[in-house]
């Protein structure tokens, strides 16, 4: 079956693609608040669906793939189906919003990629499987919940020190979102992390 997930990522290659070859392109669905707020609402989601290189891209795509597939049935009785599609661009959303207002009148700011959907995908599968081991730059073995607590941290502290173009705070709001509207959908999902979390299988 032709999952959500690898429809995302194909989109979102193409596009990616695309606007590398396009520089009027790339400028047109780049986040750029200044033209957010003259009214080109629609950045909220483009940004999500281009990326600065190729890694960039390859990393955020390879983490959708595993962990997308993973927990996509769980949105699938949502909205005729389209549970899973809405959720991701939801986050992608509500990822960029404090970075907005943060930065609404700044004319140097710019932001773009996938990552506030892709660590909402992260941190639902999380919720479901707190022990999963992860591979930390696909070498190091890790528990997803270890994982989690040194991601957020690690965004918090790249977020106050500045002096990189990656929007560490999309990664953490995205990933609070995941959590959050899983949580909302099934709330059975809450006592099963909070069962899963204290019977650890390592």
């Amino acid at each position: 079956m032709f999952n959500h997930t690898t429809l995302i990522i194909i989109v979102t290659v193409i596009v990616s693609l695309l606007a590398w070859q396009n520089k009027a392109l790339f400028n047109r669905l780049i986040f750029y608040p200044p033209a957010v707020s003259q009214g080109q609402w629609y950045r909220f989601v483009s940004h999500g669906f281009i990326h600065a290189d190729s890694m960039h891209l390859l990393f955020n795509m390879f983490t959708l793939y595993f962990f997308g597939r993973a927990i996509e049935g769980l949105y699938q009785p949502f909205l005729g189906g389209y549970g899973f599609v809405v959720f991701y661009l939801l986050a992608i959303i509500v990822a960029m919003i404090p970075s907005y207002l943060k930065n609404k009148n700044s004319a140097s700011y710019l932001s773009l990629g996938a990552s506030g959907g892709v660590s909402a995908v992260l941190f639902a599968f999380i919720l479901l499987a707190p022990w999963e081991t992860l591979y930390l730059f696909a070498v190091i073995p890790i528990p997803a919940i270890v994982f989690a607590i040194a991601y957020v941290a690690y965004s918090i502290y790249a977020d106050k020190r500045g002096g990189s173009n990656i929007n560490h705070m999309a990664h953490m709001w995205g990933g609070a979102f995941g959590v959050i509207a899983t949580v909302a959908l099934e709330p059975r999902v809450l006592p099963h992390f909070i069962n899963a979390l204290f019977s650890p299988v390592l």
